[in-house]
């Protein structure tokens, strides 16, 4: 069955498409809060604990081993028993153990707490992205999922902000506690939120076993999607938690103090937004694989000059333009991907895609880490992503299809 035949007029169309947008998007919001808070909050557990830079690097890691491991668990379970049911566990999951988070006093309670932060966030952002791919129809269906996306900046934007305002004065405690209230979300979501409408006619996904749709993940039909998504969800993931995790202590480590340095990063942060909108734009008027090839070329030279910038303002505006392109990139990365696979392995496939992302995620904040703690300079380390970003582009070209106003399966 299409989209088109889930719903045929246009005006409840429009309606149900905004209701599920705004629910959808206050949930993802809440993801990047806690996303982006992790990474202040780094760099004041560093100044209070005395941690060294292979130990903060920790930090994230452990994150990003959750966030695998709640990707391919909670994907393949959204081929199951619904996507609804999943974005809601996900989101009470990460919210209480966010909140405990802040009642730490090791590192070794913190990174448990962590992980299972990490599996309700990696949970959740690839079952979302596959809801509202499966609720929208096909002309609309990559602007929406991409202004889905947007609201991760709003997130970021507020952590920055909690971050600036809240750190400094009250500590990182608080903060944190801040990050356990998406919990009282999770109760509006039960009521409010439909499921997908491809989901509920496809009786026969939950006879099927979750071994089977993971094969058919790598199947004939599906292989070279599969390879093109793993490489590109692998390059973008392991450059963007090894870059925006430590923005903050890199301007720390640039001479910069604390609170300066959040200002700063809240100012790179407001650039997110136009990078979204911008490619909301751009994907269904010249296709997905024009926004992420442009948005990632885009990504690995701010990338390059921001690793190297010896002024304030090349700092400020490669960092600006480094939020820009690599944002709109993501937004084009969650549209692209549920959009490689018919309706009853969907969740599986963006799942296992954004698992295997996450494990690049898990290198990246290490590899700052090992790199800072060995003598290299930041700049070096920059190039690095720069690279692996660049490997991920060429392999959308000549592995990717295009799928712009393509119905799904």
């Amino acid at each position: 069955m299409t989209i088109n035949t889930v719903v045929t007029k246009k005006p409840q169309q429009s309606i149900s498409r905004n209701k599920l947008l705004g629910v959808a998007g206050v949930g993802w919001l809440f993801d990047a809060m806690d996303v982006g808070i992790l990474s202040f909050v780094i760099a004041a557990l560093a100044a209070e604990w005395g941690l060294s830079p292979s130990q903060s690097g920790w930090i994230g890691s452990t994150n990003s081993i959750g966030m695998a491991v709640g990707a391919l668990v909670f994907g393949v379970f959204a081929d199951k028993v619904g996507r609804k049911q999943i974005f809601m566990w996900t989101l009470v999951l990460f919210s209480v153990a966010s909140g405990l988070s802040a009642f730490t006093t090791t590192l070794t309670a913190f990174l448990i707490l962590r992980f299972f932060v990490g599996m309700g966030l990696g949970g959740e952002l690839p079952v979302a992205s596959t809801l509202v791919s499966e609720s929208v129809e096909a002309k609309e269906r990559g602007r929406v999922v991409v202004l889905l996306e947007s609201f991760w900046a709003a997130g970021w934007l507020i952590a920055a902000l909690i971050s600036y305002f809240v750190i400094p004065t009250w500590g990182w405690r608080v903060a944190l506690i801040l990050t356990a209230l998406p919990a009282f979300y999770a109760i509006y979501l039960r009521w409010h939120l439909p499921d997908s409408p491809q989901f509920t006619v496809k009786e026969e996904s939950k006879k099927r076993s979750i071994s089977q749709n993971m094969k058919d993940v790598w199947s004939k039909k599906y292989a070279r999607s599969t390879f093109m998504l793993w490489l590109l969800w692998f390059t973008v993931v392991f450059s963007y938690y090894g870059m925006f995790l430590w923005l903050p202590s890199v301007m720390v480590g640039k001479g910069f103090d604390m609170i300066t340095s959040f200002k700063y990063v809240l100012i790179m942060t407001l650039a997110q937004l136009p990078g979204y909108f911008t490619a909301a734009w751009f994907i269904e008027k010249f296709g997905r694989k024009f926004v992420l090839v442009s948005y990632l070329i885009g990504t690995a030279i701010s990338a390059f000059i921001f690793g190297n910038a010896d002024t304030l303002v090349v700092l400020l505006t490669s960092g600006m333009f480094l939020s820009f392109f690599n944002l709109g990139a993501w937004g084009a990365l969650y549209a692209y991907t549920p959009e490689q696979y018919p309706s009853i392995i969907r969740g599986t496939g963006a799942g296992m895609a954004a698992a295997v992302g996450r494990i690049g995620g898990i290198f990246g904040p290490l590899l700052v880490g090992f790199l800072l703690t060995a003598g290299y300079d930041i700049g070096y380390i920059f190039a690095i992503f720069c690279g692996a970003i660049i490997i991920g582009v060429v392999g959308v070209i000549f592995l990717g299809k295009e799928t712009k106003q393509i119905e799904l399966e």
